[in-house]
Parts: C-alpha cells; sequence; structure tokens
C-alpha cells in the first residue's frame, strides 16, 4: 500500500478492529443472538471497512496531489482516484 507509516498504521488499525468486530458478529449469530445486536454490530464493521478505504484514497489523493510516488510507479490519474472513491460510496 502506497502512504506514509502513519496513514498505513491507522489503515491497519481500522482493519484489525473489523476483523475482531467481524469475529463477534460470526459469534453473535452462532449463539443465535436477537437480529437488533448482529446488525448493529454488522454496521459498526461496515464503518470500519468504509473509513479504511476512505483513508487509502486519501492517502491516494494526497500522493497524487504532491507526486510522492515510490520509484519506479506512476501516481493514480484522476479517473483512477474518482473510479477508487466511487467504489465506496
Amino acid at each position: 500500500m502506497v502512504g506514509d507509516e502513519e496513514a498505513i498504521a491507522q489503515v491497519l488499525n481500522r482493519l484489525r478492529r473489523a476483523h475482531g468486530q467481524l469475529a463477534g458478529v460470526i459469534s453473535m449469530i452462532e449463539q443465535g443472538r436477537d437480529c437488533k445486536d448482529v446488525v448493529t454490530q454488522l454496521a459498526a464493521v461496515s464503518r470500519a471497512l468504509d473509513r479504511a478505504g476512505f483513508k487509502i484514497v486519501a492517502s491516494g489523493l494526497r500522493e497524487c496531489l504532491t507526486r510522492e510516488t515510490p520509484e519506479g510507479s506512476e501516481p493514480m490519474t484522476v479517473d483512477e482516484l474518482e473510479k477508487l472513491f466511487l467504489a465506496l460510496a
């Protein structure tokens, strides 16, 4: 993944949180928990994944604007960034 170390750490933190929440949702379903509780936790997983995705897109935008790309790679085009953003919408 492209991005500075802080952005990468934030994305990984969000993904780890979502991973734990998803494990909780699976456990809740296996235990036969109330539908409302399961859906609430599932929504939290979805938000955590969305936030991770938005952080990745934001890092891509910043790199595109500043032209900070790893050696040997081309910066993303505006069309590529738009497609990434819309994939999360």
